[in-house]
């Protein structure tokens, strides 16, 4: 099977040079051809995005785009669509992650993009989403209005299924002529949304347009960098880094890196009535998509004096593991994957050997571990894929300085405790460094609006244009109907 990855409005298949990437897990191989532009064709294109966003996207309303988008994401969660039936089709081949978890995950994920859900977006960020479409009235008098960018460049990971939807669509939403680089990990869902939206609205066909490059090929990623208002970028600090350095200084770059998340479960979550809903809540948060994403959790700190223990806890833990094993089997690991869990995996059972009071479960040669750990100790990342320490802790407030060294890395945590319990720590962990706290079961599942790693999805992409009460007093004494 073959499939053609990208989207080029304005350039024919045959003026565009091709790389077939293949894919051939869950044993059914697929070939995928992603384009490959040279420089004039990379800038031509962006020009292309350009004019058309002033023409046919930045003349419309934001209520307008909203409900173009509520199409398309009607379209998506509608599994008899052609768009949806590929999308579970081939995802989980690209991907390598059960089909049923990729079908119910795209399901949860695109009722994000719903249009209730689109106007939350709108007012996370603006108390009046119409300064998108004209000059408004300011708290402190004058007008303002916001404009997006002219083009958006979107670099893009591929270790979720449909990540690129979030900014995607937080572009458009601004009014930005957006132009995406897909990654050679999962090169085709972003594709798929702008065929989609282009074959709903096609006087937005030229508005964006969706790339490929190989990784360190500079000249094609310069010939495009070069003509961006705004970058916004997703990946490796390294990576990250690099593309940093490569930027104009006038350029405005939003770059969201590694980070690291953790749950937190208190006595309150642990009796014998919830333990075992907090347990397989905390399990889930594990295996959903393999712990790949920035809010996938690495270590579970759990209060004693529950009528539930930590030690029992990481047990019944390990119990839930193994059931979703059943339910929704790891996906097969790269070499370099499999060196990770396994030197996590060493690591832990020499500290076990050492220390009696710690604990592994979990087969050497298993798709899921867990490390129980009786003393506290720092935060740490997991060997990712279904790997997890659950570590022992008086106090859930007594882990705050466990977290704090790690500030700048710290995004999700998943919390299980009484409403009390909650604001208390949230107020900590927050000072901590944490943006964002959720329920346990919920940590890869980000609510509409959710500030990425603390910042604003859309305020960050815009500009204001003020006209300030001078300026407005100032033109009194020129209109036409002064005496």
């Amino acid at each position: 099977m073959t499939e053609r990855a990208g989207y080029l409005p304005g350039l024919s298949s045959d003026e565009v040079a091709w790389q077939t990437l293949t894919f051939a897990r869950a044993g059914a191989p697929l070939e995928v051809a992603v384009p490959v532009l040279t420089e004039a064709q990379m800038q031509a294109l962006a020009a292309r995005v350009k004019e058309a966003s002033r023409r046919h996207l930045k003349t419309r309303s934001v209520a307008e785009i909203t409900d173009i988008i509520d199409r398309a994401i009607a379209r998506l969660l509608d599994r008899d669509d052609p768009f949806r039936r590929k999308a579970e089709e081939l995802l989980p081949i690209v991907s390598g992650y059960d089909a049923e978890m990729v079908r119910l995950g795209l399901t949860e994920y695109f009722k994000t993009f719903r249009k209730p859900e689109l106007t939350k977006f709108l007012a996370e960020d603006f108390a009046n989403p119409q300064i998108l479409d004209d000059f408004q009235p300011m708290p402190k008098g004058g007008f303002a209005r916001a404009f997006g960018p002219d083009l958006l460049v979107h670099i893009w990971a591929g270790n979720v299924p449909g990540l690129p939807l979030w900014s995607f669509v937080s572009g458009l939403l601004v009014k930005a002529g957006s132009i995406g680089k897909v990654p050679s990990a999962e090169p085709l869902f972003a594709g798929w949304f702008a065929r989609l939206l282009a074959e709903i609205e096609p006087d937005l066909a030229e508005c964006f347009a969706i790339v490929w490059w190989q990784g360190g090929d500079e000249a094609s990623e310069s010939a495009l960098l070069g003509q961006a208002d705004t970058v916004l970028a997703y990946g490796g600090n390294d990576s990250l880094a690099a593309i940093r350095d490569r930027l104009p200084v006038t350029t405005r770059y939003l770059a969201h890196g590694h980070k690291v998340s953790f749950g937190m479960v208190s006595r309150d979550a642990l009796d014998t009535q919830k333990a075992w809903s907090t347990t397989h809540s905390a399990a889930y948060d594990v295996a959903r998509y393999d712990q790949q994403g920035c809010y996938s959790p690495h270590l579970f700190f759990v209060e004693r004096g529950g009528k539930v223990s930590p030690q029992e806890f990481s047990r019944a833990l390990a119990h839930e593991l193994a059931c979703f094993e059943e339910k929704f089997p790891r996906r097969a690991l790269t070499i370099a994957e499999s060196g990770d869990v396994a030197a996590w995996r060493h690591a832990e059972e020499m500290k076990s050997l050492s220390q009696p009071d710690r604990e592994l479960m979990g087969d050497a040669a298993g798709a899921w571990s867990v490390a129980y750990v009786e003393d506290a100790e720092e935060l740490a990342p997991s060997g990712l894929n279904r790997t997890i320490r659950v570590v022992a802790i008086d106090d859930l407030q007594d882990a705050v300085p466990l977290i704090s060294p790690f500030k700048a890395l710290l995004q999700t945590v998943g919390i299980a405790a009484s409403p009390e319990v909650l604001f208390r720590l949230s107020a900590l962990l927050g000072e901590a460094g944490v943006t964002r706290i959720s329920a346990l079961g919920r940590m890869s599942a980000p609510e509409a609006g959710w500030h990425h790693d603390g910042r604003f999805n859309l305020l960050d992409l815009v500009r204001l244009t003020e006209i300030e009460r001078s300026a407005e007093q100032s033109a009194e004494q020129y209109a036409p109907y002064v005496d």
